[in-house]
């Protein structure tokens, strides 16, 4: 008799079906329905029971370690508020960048151009504005910013979280995905309406005479004017942008990410490092969407009437332009959103420690 079935003390030998091998109660084996236990078995039965009990509850316990091991799983709380901050300083940091930026794309359109280039259109701007004119409609972006960072976090932790192995790691293809979910999220709730206000300020401003007076003014104006739909005007080019940015951001982040880590996922990530993971994604979206953030920009700007829809734009801007149009601002955008990515996704990180140590979650 083998010593497997030893401890049972059957007499009639060993189970052969995979009933018992499974721990078989004794009104379900036939073998021990026909024959009345010896109390070795009820004993032998009861320490198997509790053994195999006792391990399932490691198992469970060592799984739940692991599941939270290496870069923990985040609470989409803590992702929600740690993106918030992290959006708002992010934008006082980077706001000049995009103001430039979204002012030679409108200027496209002029007769002749009235900026040479990034440094001529700094130069007039304070010349005329003062350094207050760098950020003249930041007050749009960082009532935009905040809820965007906000929204893009806290979807893409509860998109991804689900997705994680055992060691909270996150594949490549799937971090995609949830970029980008995480970034059709925020275009639809946040980045639409508030990019819309924002560049409809900004265009204001450059006129001659300039028709509103501040955010909330405009904001009033604008839906008096055109409805809440004025609001929502390019929302497929937004959506396409903010869907791929994301996508890419996340994707490239992840990667470079479970590239350094390697085999050890609780290896820790300095600030330094993560700025440039996020610095080198931020870059890669760039040159992946630039064209739809041209596109984006002019359907959103005081003349969008002029557009049936996104692809009459971008057929309008090709045809009149030439290609070279919809790469038109990539320098200042590569700037900004480097600078832009790098920052908050360092800030973000640094907030969710933080929160950690505040917040038990796990």
């Amino acid at each position: 008799m083998s010593s497997l079935y030893k401890p049972f003390c059957v007499s009639d030998g060993p189970c052969k079906d995979r009933i018992f091998r499974q721990g078989c109660r004794s009104q379900q084996h036939p073998a021990v329905m026909t024959s009345s236990a010896p109390p070795c078995f009820s004993a032998g039965v009861g320490r198997a029971a509790a053994a195999t009990s006792g391990h399932s509850r490691t198992g469970k316990r060592r799984l739940a370690a692991a599941a939270i091991g290496g870069r923990k799983v985040t609470h989409p709380g803590k992702a929600i508020l740690a993106g918030s901050i992290a959006g708002g300083i992010e934008i006082c940091i980077t706001f000049p960048t995009e103001y430039v930026k979204t002012q030679l794309q409108l200027d496209e359109r002029a007769n002749p151009p009235r900026y040479r280039g990034i440094g001529d259109c700094v130069k007039l701007t304070v010349q005329d504005h003062g350094l207050r004119g760098l950020y003249r409609g930041l007050s749009s972006l960082l009532y935009g910013s905040i809820p965007k960072s906000a929204v893009r976090f806290g979807m893409f932790e509860v998109l991804s979280n689900p997705m994680r192995d055992a060691n909270g790691r996150l594949d490549n293809t799937r971090s995609l995905l949830c970029g980008l979910g995480a970034g059709v999220a925020e275009a639809v709730l946040v980045v639409c309406p508030m990019e819309t206000l924002k560049v409809k300020l900004i265009h204001d401003q450059c006129s001659l005479q300039p028709r509103y007076r501040g955010f909330f003014h405009g904001v009033r104006e604008i839906i008096r004017d055109q409805g809440v739909r004025g609001t929502y005007q390019g929302l497929t080019a937004t959506v396409l942008k903010q869907g791929s940015n994301q996508a890419i951001r996340f994707y490239v982040m992840n990667l470079l990410r479970n590239w350094y880590k390697g085999d050890d996922p609780t290896r820790d990530m300095h600030p330094l490092v993560t700025a440039l993971f996020g610095a080198t994604a931020g870059a890669a979206s760039v040159f992946g969407n630039t064209p739809l953030d041209v596109v984006k920009t002019r359907m959103q700007g005081l003349e969008a009437h002029r557009y049936k829809n996104t692809l009459d734009c971008a057929f309008q801007i090709l045809q009149s332009e030439g290609p070279q149009a919809f790469y038109k601002g990539t320098v200042p955008r590569l700037g900004r959103v480097c600078l832009d990515v790098a920052v908050v996704f360092v800030l973000y990180e640094e907030v969710v420690k933080l929160l950690n140590n505040a917040w038990p979650t796990d």
